[in-house]
Parts: C-alpha cells; sequence; structure tokens
C-alpha cells in the first residue's frame, strides 16, 4: 500500500498539468471529466481525488511505512489502544506488509489479503510463534478472499480464483482456476471484499472508477455470486464504495460498510452502515449520499427518498471496512450478535477521524442502532496514524483478529473476567 500510494503522491504534479491542460495556478482547483469511458479504462494515477473544493484543497491520502511497524513499534502501539474494562490487546502476527482481509483455512491457518503489493499471505501458528509465508504474488489488488470447501478463494479486481486443497499446497498453490471473471478491469474502487452466506455464494462489491459521476453500468454495485457454477446476479444498486460485509446470522440478510464520496467538506457526507433487506435496493449514489442529502451536481431531479437510507450514519470520512457480527462466546454476553466494524481512517479531511473499531448494537430489523467506540488510539493528533484498522474476524477461542495494513500488522482482541 505504501508504495502505491508514495507513486501516486509523486506522480499529482504531472497528472495536474494533464488533467488541465498546462501549469494550475495557485488558486486553481483541480477538476476531473470522469463522464468519459476514457476516464473508466485508463484512470488519471490520482483518479479517486475528484475534484477539489476550495476549502479542502490539497488534501491526499497519507503513505504508511513501507515495511510496516518493527516489533517494537508495534509493542507500543498496543499499549495506547484504549478498550474496555477486561478488554485486552496484542500482537497476534507482524510482518504482513499491507494486510487486508482475513479468512481461516479448515486446518487452523490465517489467510489475509493485502492492498498494493500483489501477496497473499498465510500464518501458522508454531509452537506459539506466528511464522508467515507470502504464497501468492503478483496479483491485481487481492484484498478480498475466502476459504470454503478447503479451497482458497482470491479476488484481485476482475478475477475470482481458487487454489484448491491450499492448506496442503501452501508451498506451491500452483497457478488456481479462475472461476468467474465478469468484471470491469478498472483498478480505481475495484478492489474488492468476500462475504459467503448461508448458500456458499459469494457478496461482491463492485465500486465506480471515480469518487462522484454517472457510474459504469457494471458498478457502484453489489452481486451474489456462485463460485461454483459461475452464476451472478445483480443484488443491490446505488452503492458507492464498499470493501467489507457479513451476514446477519439472525436473519440472513447482508450488512455492508460503505465509503461516501469526497470533497463535499470536512463534515459532509457520512459513511454508513447498510443493511440490504430485499434483493434489487438501490442506496442512492450518486444521487443521495447519507439519506438526506442530495449531490449538488448529480442528484438530477431524484430526491433521497427514492432510495433506501442507511441503517446508522458512521461519522464524515472515517472509512468503514471490514465487519463482522461478534457470534462468539468469549465476550460478555451483551456483544451477542453486535457488529464491530473496523474504521481505516480519513484522509480528505483535515483533522482526521477513524482509525478505530466501533461497536453497534441492532436488531436484525436494522431499528434503533447505537454506535460505541469499542478500541482507539491508532490514531494521535490531527493526521497522526499508529495504524489503520480495516478488518475483523473471529477465532475459534471467541477472540477477534484485527488486520492492519498501515502497520503491516495483525492484532488479538481478547477478553477475560478480572
Amino acid at each position: 500500500m505504501a508504495s502505491s500510494l508514495t507513486r501516486i503522491v509523486q506522480t499529482l504534479a504531472f497528472v495536474s498539468l494533464v488533467a488541465a491542460g498546462g501549469p494550475l495556478r495557485a488558486d486553481e482547483l483541480k477538476h476531473y471529466d470522469s463522464g468519459t469511458k476514457e476516464f473508466w479504462t485508463h484512470p488519471p494515477d490520482d483518479w479517486y481525488l475528484g475534484d477539489e473544493n476550495a476549502q479542502q484543497k490539497g488534501l491526499v491520502p497519507p503513505s504508511g511505512p513501507p515495511t510496516g511497524a518493527s516489533e517494537t513499534e508495534l509493542a507500543n502501539i498496543v499499549k495506547k489502544i484504549t478498550l474496555p474494562e477486561g478488554f485486552k490487546i496484542e500482537v497476534y502476527a507482524s510482518g504482513v506488509l499491507a494486510a487486508r482481509q482475513m479468512a481461516w483455512g479448515d486446518k487452523g491457518t490465517l489467510f489475509a489479503g493485502s492492498f498494493g503489493l500483489g501477496n497473499v499471505y498465510a500464518i501458522k501458528d508454531n509452537n506459539g510463534k506466528k511464522e508467515v509465508k507470502t504464497i501468492l504474488k503478483g496479483l491485481n489488488m487481492p484484498t478480498g478472499l475466502a476459504v470454503k470447501d478447503g479451497a482458497l478463494y482470491v479476488i484481485a479486481v476482475d478475477k475470482l480464483i481458487r487454489y484448491d486443497d491450499i492448506e496442503n499446497k501452501l508451498d506451491n498453490p500452483g497457478e488456481g482456476k479462475v472461476v468467474y471473471d465478469d468484471m470491469p478491469s478498472y483498478a480505481a474502487h475495484g478492489w474488492k471484499y468476500i462475504a459467503v452466506d448461508k448458500d456458499g455464494w459469494f457478496f461482491l462489491p463492485f465500486g465506480p472508477p471515480f469518487n462522484v459521476g454517472i457510474p459504469p453500468t457494471s458498478v457502484a454495485q453489489i452481486r451474489r455470486v456462485d463460485p461454483k457454477t459461475g452464476n451472478a446476479e445483480v443484488y443491490a444498486l446505488g452503492v458507492r464504495n464498499s470493501v467489507g460485509g457479513d451476514v446477519d446470522p439472525r436473519s440472513g440478510n447482508y450488512w455492508f460498510t460503505e465509503n461516501a464520496r469526497d470533497w463535499l467538506s470536512d463534515e459532509l457526507p457520512s459513511d454508513k452502515l447498510n443493511m440490504i433487506s430485499k434483493m434489487g435496493e438501490h442506496f442512492g449514489y450518486p444521487y443521495c449520499h447519507q439519506g438526506d442529502t442530495p449531490d449538488p451536481k448529480f442528484a438530477m431531479g431524484h430526491k433521497c427518498s427514492e432510495f433506501t437510507p442507511p441503517v446508522l450514519n458512521l461519522g464524515a470520512h472515517i472509512a468503514p471496512l471490514g465487519m463482522k457480527f461478534y457470534t462468539g462466546d468469549q465476550f460478555p454476553a451483551e456483544y451477542k450478535n453486535n457488529i464491530l466494524i473496523a474504521e481505516h481512517g480519513s484522509w480528505n479531511r483535515h483533522k482526521y477521524q477513524g482509525a478505530r473499531i466501533v461497536r453497534v448494537i441492532v436488531g436484525p430489523d436494522g431499528k434503533n442502532p447505537k454506535q460505541e467506540v469499542f478500541a482507539s488510539g491508532w490514531l494521535e493528533g490531527d493526521q497522526g496514524y499508529l495504524g489503520r484498522p480495516n478488518d475483523i474476524i473471529l477465532a475459534k477461542d471467541g477472540s477477534i483478529l484485527v488486520a492492519d495494513d498501515w502497520a503491516g500488522a495483525i492484532y488479538r482482541i481478547s477478553y477475560s473476567k478480572k
């Protein structure tokens, strides 16, 4: 991730010249014409920055340490994390660079995807010491993965690839078999996340290749895909950028986090937690944001009442990513079926927020939700990241693991009565 973001920052000046047809004056704002196929298929390196506004001019994503955090640095980081009484955080594994979605193998191997590096990792427990092995390299943004029937499924922007009998082939997984590829190749918001439903089908999000605009008809949606047959259906529309979701164990409904557009203001719009209660719902993008805010350019006469509102507005520019319903037995009973959300944190905001884990208490009907901070401390001052949580997975013993692509680490959060 760090090398990718560094390259983006380094090319900003060049892209500005190309996009504007010449040098920008100090008072000029960047503008991108995203309404053309050429933009979608060959977006500029800083495509997702979108059209600047005067208030937020010059904001760019921060770059994390390319080699992650050292063991000494990680030991200091976990000391700064604040948790409810009775909870404890520790480093589960280090050296998992740009770590993203995690999945458990049947034999206890933890798999993790990555952002920007093209790696997929396998993490084994050898007598208490974690061995991190890079088992796949050179893939195109393999952020999302799942394990089903002994096979590892990795989604790399436009290909869902299956690696059979993966835990017996960690040293040589092979080329894998592409089981679904009816997906656009746009890298922009093309990285994905996998959630498996009770029928073994995968929920896959398809983000649009820009900040805001009228999207190609193949994106701004969530599909449901059968990895056995490659059959697929469009399940929801009007979704900007979702990189996290889970199936409610109580109802079977799919819930997902959504990152809202940038460049309205530091305080607008809010990122969202959504629930799909029936197939075909439209969640508003690009016409309406946070359930009540028409887009100043792209509302085009649409009213927010036309679309499915969020279950909960989580806050502006907090970047909610991976989320899980807590179904374990280690945490206190009141945590059962609560949602834990990893907030990656801001960039399009002068004072960052997020970089934490929040707990959402809500029934299966989505009514009367309440959120509270569960774990915080990865952000110091206005813009000082120590880490950026982005995924959560339940461990067999009821603890949770948290992936951090900034620090290149995975943490374990456990609970015990004192």
